[in-house]
């Protein structure tokens, strides 16, 4: 896919992820999810990490500063608005076309940026369906973007699970909706939340 097809699937997940946000009440940031070891408040400052802050630095080609990797996003009354906010700033910067050429250093190893990009589009999806889910609601999904996100937990299941980041998939039904799909295959049982599509 090009800076055209995927720039646009950005600009949706990460605004579904910042309504998903804004819908995590502060009394349950303390609850248990489906993801083992992980509460709440663990999971969204992962997702908040690397959805957010680590878009705006992958685009800017600089490393993730240490004190964001040990900070508590959450303990912020308005973490929510923050989030949205600069999610909007990295989002903005992956408007420019240059953005996605060539590759990004990670530290460890380097990627091609577009390749990057669509897996941080996965993680605000896929992350975004364990927040809505851990907390009652649903993350809505264009059926566009279900199908990017299906590619990339296909493209690159083997490299999270080396990490621990998916588990084993799980089975679904023949007429399961694409990102059911992905969702499966990431290991995520779909049946735990609606696992709806938007028809627009």
């Amino acid at each position: 896919m090009t800076h055209e097809d995927m720039h646009p699937y950005m600009i949706e997940c990460a605004a579904e992820a910042a309504r998903v946000a804004r819908g995590v009440p502060a009394a349950r940031l303390d609850d248990p999810t489906h993801c083992p070891d992980w509460d709440v408040r663990a999971l969204v400052n992962h997702w908040v990490l690397y959805t957010s802050y680590g878009l705006e630095h992958r685009a800017r080609r600089t490393q993730l500063p240490e004190d964001l990797t040990a900070r508590d996003f959450t303990a912020d009354a308005d973490w929510a608005e923050i989030y949205a906010a600069q999610l909007d700033r990295a989002v903005a910067l992956w408007a420019d076309p240059a953005v996605w050429e060539g590759e990004v250093d990670l530290g460890m190893a380097k990627m091609p940026a577009a390749e990057l990009a669509s897996m941080i589009i996965k993680e605000m999806a896929v992350h975004g369906w364990d927040v809505a889910t851990a907390t009652g609601q649903e993350y809505r999904v264009s059926e566009g973007a279900a199908r990017l996100v299906h590619d990339v937990v296909e493209t690159h299941g083997a490299l999270y699970r080396q990490y621990d980041g998916f588990a084993d998939p799980v089975p679904v039904p023949e007429d399961a909706s694409v990102f059911d799909r992905a969702l499966a295959a990431s290991g995520r049982d779909p049946r735990l939340g609606t696992g709806a599509l938007r028809s627009d």
